[in-house]
């Protein structure tokens, strides 16, 4: 009789154990970055408060350094459900989010803080809502810094500086337009080959962040930093959108709470890595300069605006919204 009673409950527990097995959502996550860098320290601690948060009903698996495919992949398997997460930069989403497109106008936002104003803001829902809407949910916004001009001639302070200067730019008509209403000649190539276009002199200059050109060396062929920082194009947590909406409120709640916490770690983790490129380049004697006043800057970039409205009539006001936060 007891050998029946235990296998009885051994029976129950193994239903149980199969029930909750059933239950539990088991994501998958993608992320570009290698190990140690401050996106995949900040997606493994989302996936580890995503357990915590969810009680175990929601585990994350992720998966680093593109291994489960390129970007515009992974970005369509989370929009269809193969997979349920990913780590991604909003420039690749541009051409699928019309919304999401702006913040790769040049100069859109003054600063990063000020970029990190306007997501949290009215326009950042906008921006979400249109990536939502196209299934991609984002939750947490993660920083990329600011992009801006070096080169190996001379500090630039005004447009005028860049005149006749041919700079290398990703292959994207509003930042070829960016560069050549300054006055220069951009110069679309591979990532790949700046820096040897660099030495030899094929470009004059690029753009580009802290990290990046501190890590590729740049800075020893391109001595002079000018903190432009014409393009500033965020990251964000983004969470295919069925997948979300199927969730109760509490759950949703604990996995945007999970999410929020792992975008306050790689910020800090962020700005600890952009110093260290900085002082870094600094200490091999790359002459770093302010740009006092951006305005003439902004201004210049009006008939790449003018442009990209006649194409995007329906995001002049966001992008107005944008340009008059605070």
């Amino acid at each position: 009789m007891f050998e029946n009673f235990t296998k009885t409950l051994a029976g129950a527990a193994a239903i149980a154990v199969m029930a909750v097995t059933a239950s539990a959502d088991n994501w998958r996550g993608w992320n570009i970055h290698t190990d140690g860098y401050p996106n995949t320290v900040a997606m493994d601690k989302f996936a580890e408060l995503l357990s915590e948060k969810t009680g175990g009903e929601i585990t994350l698996q992720m998966f680093h350094g593109g291994t489960l495919g390129s970007q515009p992949d992974a970005v369509e398997q989370v929009r269809a459900g193969a997979l349920e997460v990913g780590n991604f930069n909003l420039g690749p989403i541009g051409p699928i989010v019309a919304e999401a497109n702006v913040v790769s106008l040049p100069f859109i936002f003054k600063d990063v803080p000020h970029m990190f104003r306007v997501l949290e803001g009215e326009g950042g829902a906008a921006i979400a809502a249109g990536m939502a809407a196209k299934g991609l949910t984002p939750l947490a916004w993660y920083d990329a810094g600011a992009r801006s001009f070096y080169n190996g001639e001379k500090a630039i302070n005004t447009p005028a500086d860049v005149e006749g200067m041919k700079v290398r730019v990703m292959n994207n008509d509003l930042f070829t337009g960016m560069i050549a209403q300054l006055g220069g000649n951009p110069s679309p190539m591979a990532f790949a080959e700046v820096y040897q276009a660099l030495k030899t002199g094929v470009v004059d200059g690029a753009e580009n962040n802290w990290p990046s050109y501190e890590s590729t060396g740049h800075f020893e062929v391109a001595g002079y930093y000018s903190l432009s920082q014409h393009l500033i194009i965020p990251e964000c947590i983004c969470v295919n959108t069925a997948a979300f909406d199927a969730l109760s409120d509490d759950m949703k709640a604990a996995v945007t709470e999970a999410a929020q916490e792992s975008a306050t770690l790689q910020r800090e983790l962020w700005a600890a890595r952009e110093a260290a490129s900085r002082e870094a380049v600094e200490a091999g004697g790359v002459v770093v300069n302010e740009i006092a006043d951006k305005g003439p800057f902004q201004s210049a970039m009006a008939p790449v605006y003018e442009a990209y409205f006649e194409s995007n009539p329906d995001l002049r006001p966001l992008v107005e919204l944008i340009q008059a936060t605070e």
